[in-house]
């Protein structure tokens, strides 16, 4: 479908401008290796990055919130990524250039994380991010994604309407969001995408790379009608 010209892109974090799973599987694995387990797969964990705590744990020790052992798990899972958030993480190629692009075409462009401000606080700054506009983090709001609580309050810090917006991200959670705030969604194909197939998510568009969305931002707002 046609969109119209954003006046701000937001973005998911992990697994939309950074590859942050390297990291976070090496958070996890530390708690299999201090249990004399072997380590899980990398293949095995990235695609659940994006689901953080509860993605990391349900894949490497098969529990889900509420089953024995599993807040024990979250919490010295959490502390060993917090100890060692930016050691292997980066933006994905093209990120840069995508941002680059988005300032030069005039826009602005924020962050809409489902990460706690624990660990986006330090983390943004780290691997380049430091340029946001905004950054709305997990615990900002009352509610997280998919609720579009976190959406509209970085719209309203960017001081914009919400249909003023496209929201991007890797996770049905964040088309889910983004649709409820009543913004343009694009899913991005080079994140981790979970388990679900991206095309059944009814994101406006699916897009390959940093670079595609970077060009139809620029035919989009080359085609917007001059202001009056």
């Amino acid at each position: 479908m046609s969109l119209s010209a954003p006046r701000a892109i937001l973005f998911d974090l992990d697994g939309t401008l950074a590859d942050t799973a390297p990291d976070l599987a090496a958070a996890i694995n530390l708690l299999r290796s201090a249990r004399g387990l072997a380590p899980t797969p990398y293949e095995v964990l990235r695609p659940t990055a994006s689901a953080g705590a509860r993605g990391m744990i349900g894949a490497s020790f098969g529990l889900a919130p509420g089953d024995a052992g599993f807040e024990e798990l979250r919490v010295g899972f959490l502390a060993n990524y917090e100890a060692a958030i930016a050691v292997h993480s980066t933006l994905f190629p093209g990120v840069s250039e995508l941002l680059d692009g988005i300032r030069n075409a005039g826009l602005s462009w924020g962050i809409v994380t489902n990460k706690a401000a624990r660990f986006t606080e330090p983390l943004v700054p780290l691997i380049g991010l430091h340029q946001a506009g905004c950054v709305v983090s997990g615990d900002t709001t009352a509610h997280a994604k998919p609720h579009p609580a976190p959406l509209l309050e970085a719209a309203a810090r960017l001081q914009l309407a919400p249909e003023h917006c496209w929201y991007v991200g890797d996770d049905l959670r964040d088309i889910q969001a983004g649709r409820a705030a009543g913004m343009a969604t694009v899913a991005c194909q080079w994140g981790y995408c979970g388990a679900s197939e991206p095309s059944s998510w009814g994101a406006d568009h699916l897009l390959p790379t940093p670079d595609a969305l970077l060009a139809l931002i620029r035919a989009t707002v080359a085609a917007a009608p001059l202001a009056a």
